[in-house]
């Protein structure tokens, strides 16, 4: 038996369709009986801030075998605020220890690192503190996923262009589908224990490229720009500061890196970003 937790977000509904359809036995982890019935699949309300339900939701020990484990990434927080998805997903790894699970496969961030900046800081404290559970695991560190541009995660349109401080920076955005299938392989098999696999898309592209491929113009405004609108909008300063780290990084080409993992564990090629628009962004 499968756990899979954040499956409604972007990975986590293509996982259950995909184990679904593979016939293997899972169960999704959902805040509300309406989210379950959306999903169509093997579903237990639970919360990641009540410690019971999570208790409930593993069930006898034993029952659980293995856990995706992924929720919602780092939020804004007042400065010196430790991040809720921390809290929560060592909540989880707790309640799956107490209850047998022999691998948690952790949806993780790229260059995720204890003391970095938002979720890759955040997701190194969860990262380090799995490792030390004593429990079997894999990361999977993926960076910007494509169905970003769908959700308006990916950056923000203004006036019919994709405007922010991009520069000239190449990102390597991965089919969110792509991740899906290689949590599935390491859920479902032996592979992958005490590993970090990276998923990215084929190709790294600009956000201009994004932009024309997406029928947007495009303008690139400077970091403090872009900084100053969210200080306006009330975000606090921290966050603001490390979101500039972001976007410098970005623009600098630290997001560009190509990997074979996606191939290496599914047996084909990551899907492109046209093939991502061409299939109707899902």
């Amino acid at each position: 038996m499968i756990l899979v937790t954040g499956a409604t977000g972007s990975i986590g509904r293509h996982l259950v369709r995909r184990l679904a359809a593979e016939n293997v036995e899972f169960t999704a982890l959902v805040r509300t009986a309406a989210a379950g019935r959306s999903l169509g699949c093997p579903y237990v309300v639970g919360d990641f801030d009540d410690p019971d339900s999570l208790a409930a939701a593993f069930g006898p020990r034993g029952r659980v075998s293995r856990l995706l484990l992924n929720s919602a990434g780092a939020v804004p927080v007042p400065d010196g605020t430790p991040q809720p998805m921390v809290r929560r997903q060592l909540a989880a790894i707790d309640a799956a220890r107490a209850a047998g699970v022999e691998r948690v496969v952790k949806v993780s961030a790229f260059g995720a690192a204890p003391g970095g900046r938002l979720a890759v800081g955040a997701h190194g404290e969860i990262e380090r503190y799995l490792k030390r559970s004593e429990l079997s695991w894999s990361m999977l560190r993926p960076n910007g996923f494509m169905q970003n541009f769908a959700t308006g995660d990916g950056g923000y349109v203004r006036d019919g262009a994709l405007v922010g401080h991009f520069g000239a920076g190449r990102v390597a955005y991965v089919d969110a589908r792509d991740i899906a299938a290689c949590a599935a392989v390491l859920l479902t098999g032996d592979r992958g224990a005490g590993e970090v696999f990276v998923p990215t898309g084929p190709e790294a592209l600009t956000h201009r490229e994004i932009a024309r491929r997406l029928g947007l113009g495009f303008r690139d405004i400077p970091a403090a720009e872009a900084a100053a609108e969210l200080r306006v909008r009330g975000l606090p300063d921290g966050f603001v500061a490390d979101l500039v780290w972001l976007w410098e990084d970005m623009a600098a080409g630290g997001l560009s890196v190509l990997t074979e993992d996606v191939r290496a564990l599914t047996g084909r090629t990551p899907r492109t970003f046209d093939d991502w628009l061409a299939d109707g962004r899902p």
